[in-house]
């Protein structure tokens, strides 16, 4: 069995004391020690293959480097990219991202925050689902550093990094009254949480600000553990009769997607027939016949501030909060002109 490279192996190759090597392994530009005397000792690390032991590093630093990422679903495209941006943050700052998918379920992310706790992460970031609010408490009550993304509870006072979902809404809704549509029909997702309940007012605003109606047919709230035959069944009630929906806005990607192959399925045309937009790309929208207009938020910028506040409270426990809140960019084609 190949030995294990020390730090005494690396002081007796240099000529130096086990706790010089020490110093310049750990501390690097802070070690004090000369520059001459610091670069041969990472030299002779390189040359020696010396990989630090993790374990007695975390045991002294009080820290594992590792953070628990904890969203919906990490196959959605959003939460994909999220976690990308995030996974490549964290790794600049010699952190590693362990992922989980709550799918949307409260005892699934509890399990997940548990298992993640007692393997030591260093702290959280949270996409937290409906009816978690008493594991963000308990979070809180065990010091646990943790920031939400996405969506926050505001009855809790916690760190966030979220978009503005109420304006963006209201913008897009806006944007297709202008346009000369009068019967907007929405499909949104029937919970609790304040980013969907916030996507809904902007709708409502947006119709009630010009005296549209809002008829019980055109606003549906379609259960995540039924969507195919809700979303059908919604969008075949929003075309019935004379008073037939002439645009829809879709409060999520994945259900516009599933809404539009209906709607292919029904040969309605779009923009022709029906206007569209909706909440957040989706990859499969570049292979649509018609180029889509949809709200653009920030996915970067989401996940970057996310670490960066993380992060913080890692190494400061007692920093202040951080609430933040991102403007979303509506992005104009041609399924809404």
């Amino acid at each position: 069995m190949k030995k294990k490279i020390s730090l005494k192996d690396i002081a007796q190759k240099v000529g130096v004391s086990t706790a010089t090597v020490s110093y310049v392994l750990s501390k690097d530009k802070e070690s004090k020690v000369s520059i001459k005397v610091a670069e041969k000792v990472k030299k002779a690390a390189k040359e020696l293959n010396y990989h630090p032991n993790q374990i007695a590093k975390s045991l002294k630093m009080g820290k594992t480097f590792t953070i628990g990422l904890i969203v919906a679903d990490i196959s959605n495209p959003f939460f994909s990219h999220i976690a990308r941006i995030i996974e490549d943050e964290a790794t600049k700052l010699n952190y590693t991202v362990v992922f989980g998918s709550s799918d949307e379920k409260a005892d699934r992310s509890w399990d997940l925050i548990n298992f993640l706790a007692n393997r030591q992460v260093d702290g959280f970031i949270l996409a937290p689902t409906e009816g978690s609010e008493e594991q963000i408490k308990y979070l809180q009550e065990e010091n646990i550093p943790f920031v939400l993304i996405d969506r926050y509870f505001p009855e809790i006072d916690t760190n966030y990094v979220v978009v503005d979902n109420y304006q963006a809404a209201f913008g897009a809704v806006n944007r297709l009254i202008d346009t000369g549509h009068k019967r907007i029909g929405m499909l949104a997702y029937l919970n609790s949480l304040h980013h969907m309940r916030d996507r809904i007012n902007g709708y409502k605003s947006a119709l009630k600000q010009n005296n549209l109606e809002d008829d019980t047919n055109w606003l549906h709230e379609i259960d995540f553990f039924n969507i195919e035959k809700e979303v059908k069944s919604a969008i075949d009630k929003m075309l019935e009769g004379k008073l037939r929906v002439d645009a829809i806005f879709f409060a999520t990607n994945t259900l516009a997607v599933i809404g539009l192959k209906y709607i292919d399925s029904l040969k309605y045309k779009i923009p022709d027939d029906l206007a569209i937009i909706s909440f957040d790309q989706g990859e499969a929208f570049d292979f649509y016949y018609c180029p889509l207009t949809y709200v653009k938020q920030p996915l970067d910028e989401l996940a970057k501030n996310a670490v960066k506040v993380l992060t913080r409270k890692i190494e400061n426990p007692s920093a202040r909060k951080e609430q933040i809140c991102l403007s979303a960019q509506l992005i104009v084609r041609k399924s809404c002109s």
